[in-house]
């Protein structure tokens, strides 16, 4: 199956041609570093390119303050990481282990040397994208996480790390190293804790609270006006960013939880055109994210917004859910849908211990050797059983009506039911959780037999309608009897995505009338672009 990017341990190594490197002598500037001498500080805000003219650089692991990994850069070699495009923190330090003279060119002009000369920005995202694997594979993070088998919040940010591709490492409570860290941190007695670093325990952590350590928190700025605003990081969203980005448009894309919006839940998605061996929902729309980052589009995570409005000189304000306000000359929606919560009792008392809507690598690990539960029949229910076969000692997949024909594709039901870890119960349906600090067991209801059958399962992913993420746009545009934006003839207009207000455009499944697939939210995504590219206009 295809990853986020290549791996970097069979990389050839391109270097930089030697007209990429003058062009870079002619907007930075050349400094000398003293062995031992500091580059980079972890954490710090990333604002430059460091290109080695000679001598050598080593990254440096903030957990330990020595070196990380076994290599070193030499010269025609850079340091960085792929946080270089969007101006986050650094994840690792630098620091020369002899007298080195380094070419540095602030972020900014690199940027946009990068936009000018296209094979320059392909050889210096390709290697990006391949250390951000490596971190991702090595275990080796800046990020720890105690106690996510036991803590709500601690499981809350490792999904949202993990969903964002943000290197961490997970360790037990109770275990050797999770000792050793809470005692260098000063914390006592290992418990739920969350720690960048050597020593910065995040107090009260928080999704948001992460990525503002990390930069991925865009701090919005009141009095700066975008072409347009994205309101939804999935597939139709991302789509979007990069083709405005494409085409010279200012662009921010909004995302209050994590990049790949319910796409970025699908462990594996086999029938997205390119690739043949099937990709990651996550890692399909992380490869999206760096693309629309390398043409100038931002990204803000977790960002919410809670309502739009729309002032006197036909400029939208969204209103986010801290109070502060990000305006632009059109909006794009594209908030998806997202799974009903079932109404079943203590169900909020076991959501992230037990009860979750994503099956991932982070929620897959809190169901190893145990049963687990996939309830819902579309193909998303069918690749999370697929995958959580691999871990869980058996998956049962529970479907209220009679048949999968309708909802999920053939060659999926045709896996499911090949799959001796899987069997589906037709007419079945969880009835009641059970369970102290998390869940232990579930009952299912058969309805056809008329009885109730106790599962011993840890968890259970809930993966069952849809419902659209609309309340936000204040009544500004017109929506179906279900809450999905009405586009295109259903409300006068010439093109499918325009809504009933001129300005605001709705791509992928929030839109009455989509198709619910990957690729047709990124095609809707990148056909409206134009639309917006001429209501843009008409505001200038």
């Amino acid at each position: 199956m295809e990853t986020l990017a290549q791996d970097l341990a069979t990389m050839v190594r391109t270097p930089l041609h030697d007209s990429h490197v003058a062009e870079m002598h002619e907007i930075g500037t050349i400094h000398t570093y003293d062995a031992g001498e500091t580059l980079v500080e972890a954490g710090s805000d990333i604002d430059a390119f460091y290109y080695v003219i000679d001598g050598a650089v080593v990254a440096i692991d903030p957990r330990t303050g020595q070196q990380y990994g076994t290599g070193h850069l030499g010269p025609t070699q850079f340091f960085g990481e792929i946080s270089f495009l969007s101006g986050g923190s650094a994840m690792l330090g630098a620091r020369c282990i002899e007298r080195s003279t380094i070419l540095r060119v602030a972020r900014v002009d690199m940027l946009a040397l990068m936009s000018r000369i296209p094979e320059m920005s392909d050889i210096i995202i390709t290697v990006f994208a391949a250390r951000r694997r490596r971190l991702l594979e090595s275990g080796e993070a800046s990020l720890t996480l105690i106690g996510a088998e036991e803590d709500r919040t601690i499981r809350q940010i490792a999904a949202f790390a993990g969903r964002n591709r943000i290197p961490f490492r997970s360790l037990t409570l109770g275990e050797h190293e999770a000792e050793a860290v809470a005692h260098s941190c000063n914390i006592g007695t290992a418990k739920p804790a969350v720690i960048f670093g050597k020593h910065l325990v995040v107090d009260a952590p928080t999704p948001a609270k992460i990525a503002g350590i990390l930069g991925l928190d865009l701090a919005v700025h009141e009095d700066c006006v975008f072409d347009v605003l994205i309101v939804g990081g999935g597939p139709a969203g991302v789509a979007a960013g990069v083709y405005a980005g494409a085409e010279g448009l200012k662009a921010l894309v909004v995302e209050d939880l994590t990049i790949g919006g319910q796409a970025g839940t699908s462990s594996r998605i086999e029938n997205y055109m390119g690739f043949p061996t099937g990709i990651s929902g996550a890692d399909l729309v992380w490869r999206g994210e760096v693309q629309a980052m390398k043409f100038g589009t931002q990204f803000a995570v977790p960002r919410r917004v809670s309502s739009l409005r729309e002032d006197d000189e036909g400029i939208f304000c969204a209103v986010m859910d801290d109070g502060t306000e990000v305006c632009a000359k059109s909006v794009v929606v594209a908030t998806g849908v997202q799974y009903r919560r079932l109404s079943i009792p203590r169900l909020e008392d076991f959501e992230g211990i037990g009860i979750y809507y994503a099956a991932t690598d982070v929620e897959a690990r809190y169901c190893r050797e145990t049963e687990a539960i996939v309830v819902g029949g579309g193909n998303s229910a069918g690749q999370a059983a697929m995958y959580l076969s691999r871990t869980a000692s058996h998956v049962h997949v529970l479907v209220r009506g009679s048949s999968l024909a309708k909802s999920m594709s053939d060659y999926l039901l045709s896996r499911l039911e090949a799959d001796p870890a899987i069997t589906i119960h037709y007419h079945a349906e969880i009835t009641a959780l059970h369970g102290d600090k998390h869940l232990e067991s579930v009952t299912v209801h058969h309805k056809a037999a008329g009885e109730d059958e106790t599962v011993a399962a840890r968890a259970a992913f809930i993966m069952v309608g849809a419902a659209p993420n609309t309340e936000w746009l204040s009544g500004l545009v017109d929506l179906d009897d279900k809450g999905f934006v009405l586009t295109g003839a259903a409300v006068g207009k010439s093109t499918p995505y325009e809504t009933s207000h001129p300005g605001i455009f709705a791509v992928g499944d929030v839109r009455a009338g989509s198709v619910k697939r990957v690729a047709s939210a990124v095609g809707e995504g990148s056909v409206t672009i134009s639309k917006v590219w001429d209501h843009v206009r008409g505001v200038d």
